[in-house]
């Protein structure tokens, strides 16, 4: 197989388009570019409140100066942000970037364990958080560096006038202020103090999971999300109109597809809908109802569960353009269903954290259901056997990635980047895939244990782990099982001690107290014994059989 970007002639190929890249130095110059020229502009919609690139731009100064005058943080700390699609999540990350800071994405779903492990591991000195979420932070934060906790309720921004003012607390040895009080510091400074940014500085740090049940930190850069914002554009911007779009944004903002669109979206001029609770398919809808949309991003469970809906025809989908899906595979029922419904197809889309992420994508109007589609600009990918080599076309064989979108390498750990990240370059998906003739791709199985859950992504160390910590297991084994409703289910394999009879029911609640939900077992299967190797491994391919 010879190397190719594989782009269509409709697409500009990247090298053209470098140099607007290099133009700005960082990511906070093009926010602010965008911010200024777009001032009046909607930027978001969120909760019935409209809020314009001008109103962006003045409240995320302000938590920048914040950041770097009240809670004294310098170039290059890290910052956590954990919160639902509220309108305070883009505040708060362009804050962070804005400040020269990094930032880090947590999902607010996670259990005290998973938070700390993470707050701890980033070296993190402030969070921006949820204010139902202080209960999990108060056990653990004497366990992490952060000396800043910013809380925010999600109705904050809708009662701007009403709101008591609130001085600095304590959470442990943290300072504690709410989202509000930070903007109202922060706003009498003229402007932001940050430290000179350069493309090669990090922007972001994006957790995704280990090969020991503990996640590793994907380090991203200024160039990173840069390169992937126009590589993205150069296949959308096909279809689109800067300035003149309404996306609706309902996938999690934390999670690294969402946080993408999401910057390309903005940084186009365009209108963005954030839905703070997707599983409400009512108040979803309704949301719909109300809004003239142009684009949506989804995965396969949220566009089923619309299409199930009965209300779903009340949808005005006359001027929807485009539709991205990502995160888990997109079924050819599902695509087929949405296409009925909407009049739009689905292009679908393959990244991974550890490439800013997007790697591939259907071109709009030239999808090939069943693919990932082709790399975008300026992403060269092979097909990898065993020991390395190129395979034949149509051979079946392991993704490999090389492109400005690929990380760094993942947050101090240096052996966990030589196992994916190669001298030359290339990382190593862990994805197997076979590249067609016409040059589409397509993925045929994971050479990684890996489970999706309705997009994400639940690694069976992890929750092996939490298995075997209670004092009833004396083995266990997770695998992924096909599920109509999520893609896959986490499925438990256990053998238990002889001497207790403890019951699938109490298994399942002992893991909800310390896994995410979409992480806990759905399905618990009791063994005498594990199928092992000669050498005592545990075989998972057995127990898929």
């Amino acid at each position: 197989m010879q190397s190719t970007h594989l782009i269509s002639n409709t697409i500009p190929s990247f090298d053209k388009r470098e140099e607007l890249s290099l133009s700005h130095n960082n990511l906070a110059e093009l926010i602010e570019q965008k911010m200024h020229e777009n001032a009046t502009e909607s930027a978001y919609q969120c909760l019935g409140q409209t809020l314009t690139f001008a109103d962006i731009d003045k409240m995320s100064a302000a938590l920048s100066s914040y950041l770097l005058e009240i809670a004294q943080l310098s170039a290059g700390d890290r910052v956590i942000i954990q919160l639902p699609n509220l309108s305070q999540y883009p505040i708060a990350a362009y804050a962070v970037i804005r400040a020269g800071l990094v930032l880090v994405n947590t999902n607010p779903l996670y259990t005290p364990r998973e938070m700390q492990h993470q707050f701890s591991d980033s070296g993190a000195k402030a969070v921006i958080i949820l204010s139902d979420l202080l209960p999990k932070l108060m056990p653990i934060i004497d366990q992490t560096d952060i000396n800043t906790v910013i809380a925010t309720n999600a109705l904050d921004l809708l009662q701007l006038e009403n709101l008591p003012a609130l001085t600095s607390d304590k959470l442990g040895d943290a300072t504690l202020v709410s989202f509000i009080e930070a903007l109202k510091q922060g706003e009498v400074y003229p402007k932001i103090n940050r430290a000179q940014l350069q493309l090669s500085d990090i922007v972001a740090i994006q957790y995704t999971g280990g090969t020991t049940g503990l996640s590793k930190g994907a380090v991203l850069t200024h160039q990173n999300l840069l390169s992937n914002i126009l590589q993205t554009s150069e296949v959308l911007s096909t279809v689109t109109i800067d300035g003149k779009e309404t996306f609706v944004t309902p996938l999690p903002l934390y999670h690294v597809y969402a946080f993408l669109l999401n910057l390309w979206v903005f940084t186009h001029g365009n209108n963005n809908i954030l839905i703070p609770n997707p599983r409400d398919i009512d108040g979803f809808i309704e949301t719909l109802t109300k809004n003239i949309i142009t684009g949506f991003c989804g995965i396969n469970t949220l566009f089923l569960g619309l299409c199930s809906h009965p209300k779903l025809n009340e949808v005005n989908f006359d001027s929807l353009k485009f539709t991205v899906s990502g995160g888990a595979a997109l079924t050819s029922s599902v695509a087929k269903q949405w296409q009925l419904m909407t009049g739009c197809t689905i292009s679908e889309g393959y990244g991974l954290s550890e490439t800013s992420p997007v790697v591939t994508l259907n071109p709009p109007g030239h999808e090939q259901i069943g693919t990932i589609g082709l790399p975008l600009a300026g992403t060269t990918v092979k097909i990898w056997d065993e020991q390395g080599e190129e395979v034949k076309q149509g051979e079946a064989g392991e993704l490999v990635v090389k492109g400005p979108q690929v990380m760094q390498g993942y947050w101090q750990q240096q052996a966990e980047t030589n196992k994916v990240l190669t001298q030359e370059g290339w990382l190593k998906t862990g994805d197997i895939a076979i590249l067609q003739a016409d040059g589409y791709l397509k993925i045929v199985d994971r050479k990684k244990d890996m489970i999706i859950v309705s997009g994400f992504n639940v690694y069976p160390n992890e929750v092996e782990d939490i298995l075997m910590a209670h004092p009833a297991i004396v083995e266990s084994a997770v695998i992924g099982e096909t599920c109509a409703k999520s893609g896959e289910l986490v499925s438990a394999f256990i053998v238990k001690s002889s001497q207790d009879n403890i019951s699938e029911q109490a298994i399942i609640q002992y893991c909800r107290e310390l896994l995410t939900a979409y992480k806990v077992p759905k399905k618990i299967t009791f063994l005498s014994e594990l199928p092992k190797s000669s050498v005592g491994k545990i075989l998972r391919k057995d127990l898929r059989k």
